[in-house]
């Protein structure tokens, strides 16, 4: 089965900086459009981000425009998601899936099931 884990989050303080990965667990992820989710305590998981598979297109929620930034190394087998200018609201547990792909532009829809363990970001003073 797909699987995906994802790394990076942490503690930072309001207008800071974290870089979150997603590396391909026994497989690549290559040939597949990849997409950022999140999940706040009692709140649904939402879209953030996500990229094509050749990383032409990329899409972006309109809470984090302007401050995240996705990325891809097919050679690496990686899918960061550099996230500045880091406010309270970001706080969450993110996650990175396969996503369904609209006329050659990525979605932040998916139909992925196997979610993984997700990494933590917290911003706090």
């Amino acid at each position: 089965q797909l699987q995906l884990v994802e790394s990076g989050g942490g503690l930072v303080q309001p207008g800071g900086s974290l870089r979150l990965s997603c590396a391909g667990s026994r497989f690549t992820l290559n040939g597949y459009a990849i997409g950022w989710f999140r999940q706040a305590p009692g709140k649904e998981r939402e879209g953030v981000s996500c990229i094509s598979s050749s990383g032409a297109s990329t899409n972006y929620a309109d809470s984090v425009k302007g401050r995240f930034t996705i990325s891809r190394d097919n050679g690496k087998n990686t899918v960061a998601l550099q996230m500045n200018s880091l406010k309270p609201e970001d706080t969450a547990v993110y996650y990175c899936a396969p996503v369904l792909v609209v006329q050659a532009m990525c979605t932040m829809r998916t139909t992925y099931r196997y979610w993984g363990q997700g990494t933590q970001v917290t911003v706090s003073s």
